[in-house]
């Protein structure tokens, strides 16, 4: 996996139609640069194409026949603005531009319909720790990892799962990719606002038991979280991943709190220290 959580994993032989068959999932999940990219290409394209129709059929008054006045009157009607300087007086000219308005009509729509959604899909800004430790928490060895909510506002009813991916062996031989959840202390939060430490539990029947950074690396495990809450803020789910190597992992540490004191009385959280650990103190 990447380290926020998408999978690694390439998908042969499964026919997903491309690109055209599910247009408006790929533009939601694109970035913003390539939409807008996408829009002003496509925006050119359509104008080129209408005006090479006006430029070949002409009847545009007042235009002096180049391709530069077809293009800026394809320009103006596509865009219904009617300047009223260049105007279709032919049946052709016409024509052309009853179904260039008519797909200027539609193309805003759409494009006002995409932007719309990706401005209100509601997304999780989640801080993950960029390492786990492996220490003693209340005198029992636990795996332990930060996640905060970057936007600082509230995410209700915030469920946090834990997952372990490796290969495995089968007693006829076969090799299998499991995922085994691994239990936490406390998987689920009534508000999520500013940092979470998420503990499991190291104890006889976990799947970590027993284990080193070698035999992890061995069976090529990686720890994945998954995050979901409901947005305060959208009132609609919103979901984070975030995923670790076993050369993530750092052991016999712990976290450097990051809880502190103000002079006025008040807590904070230092979140410059969100990342930072520490080697476990030896025990006297």
């Amino acid at each position: 996996m990447f380290p926020d959580g998408r999978s690694t994993l390439l998908a042969v032989g499964l026919e997903r139609g491309g690109v055209f068959s599910d247009l408006y999932h790929s533009w939601l999940n694109a970035p913003w640069w390539q939409v807008l990219v996408g829009v002003i290409v496509i925006y050119g394209v359509v104008n080129g194409l209408f005006a090479t129709g006006y430029y070949l059929t002409g009847g545009i008054e007042n235009a002096n026949g180049s391709f530069s006045d077809a293009f800026f009157f394809s320009v103006q009607t596509l865009a219904t603005i009617g300047y009223g300087k260049l105007v279709p007086v032919s049946l052709a000219a016409h024509l052309l531009v009853t179904l260039e308005s008519l797909c200027g009509l539609l193309g805003a729509a759409m494009a006002a319909g995409l932007m719309f959604a990706k401005f209100a899909r509601p997304t999780a800004r989640v801080l993950w720790s960029k390492v786990m430790v492996v220490g003693t928490l209340d005198g029992v060895p636990a795996l332990m990892f930060r996640v905060a909510n970057a936007r600082g506002n509230q995410v209700a009813e915030a469920t946090l799962r834990l997952g372990l991916p490796r290969s495995e062996t089968t007693v006829e031989g076969q090799q299998l990719r499991r995922i085994i959840d691994l239990e936490l202390v406390r998987s689920n939060s009534p508000v999520f606002v500013l940092s979470w430490l998420a503990v499991h539990k190291i104890v006889p029947g976990s799947p970590l038991y027993g284990t080193t950074t070698e035999s992890l690396k061995a069976s090529h495990t990686e720890i994945y979280a998954s995050l979901m809450g409901l947005d305060a803020t959208f009132s609609q789910m919103i979901h984070a991943r975030h995923s670790w190597v076993p050369d993530e992992i750092a052991w016999n540490a712990q976290f450097i709190d990051i809880i502190r004191t103000l002079q006025d009385g008040r807590q904070a959280v230092d979140y410059t220290k969100f990342h930072e650990t520490k080697p476990l103190a030896p025990r006297g």
